[in-house]
């Protein structure tokens, strides 16, 4: 496995939709499993093939929780992701970005979605996700389509940068 370099914004191809994955080889399993390493190493939990120069559909995300939490988590690598449902309910969350690091906003999303996908053998899932890895999801199928959270920030203000002394774990769960 190889870390692999992160595109920062302004880079373009963080601006482009990512070509649909048609061919699901060994290649694509090394591409899945080097941007699990590269997201683990810069304490993220999601990351998208554009986040690292690859025009694709691809996505790959994990949450591990502090085992005293109820809260689940997750483990996916997903190809051609697209969200099929989404609830009416919307919850507006803190959300960074490794391709803008130091920064945070506020951006409402809604609390659950379904999403069809293939997995990097091909064959076809559907997830249905809520709260935190809905979350997850929708930035990281954004990061498919072009687009970055700070496009989904309704309320500017809330953009704000990530004081200098906290630890990557006290912003973890903001780097999806």
């Amino acid at each position: 496995m190889a870390l692999l370099d992160i595109k920062y914004d302004p880079d373009p191809i963080l601006r482009e939709k990512g070509k649909r994955v048609k061919t699901f080889d060994a290649s694509l399993h090394k591409l899945a499993a080097d941007m699990f390493e590269t997201m683990h190493a810069n304490n993220g939990v999601g990351l998208a093939a554009p986040q690292i120069g690859q025009s694709i559909r691809l996505l790959v995300a994990e949450y591990v929780p502090d085992p005293k939490e109820k809260e689940k988590g997750f483990k996916v690598a997903l190809c051609n992701p697209e969200i099929v449902k989404a609830s009416d309910e919307t919850a507006t969350g803190p959300e960074g970005c490794l391709s803008i690091p130091g920064w945070i906003g506020d951006v409402p999303r809604p609390v659950s979605v379904t999403v069809k996908a293939q997995t990097p053998e091909g064959k076809e899932v559907r997830i249905k996700a809520s709260d935190y890895y809905a979350r997850v999801l929708q930035h990281e199928i954004d990061h498919l389509n072009g687009v970055l959270f700070t496009d989904r920030i309704v309320d500017i203000k809330t953009l704000r940068r990530i004081p200098e002394d906290e630890t990557p774990e006290e912003t973890q769960l903001l780097e999806v």
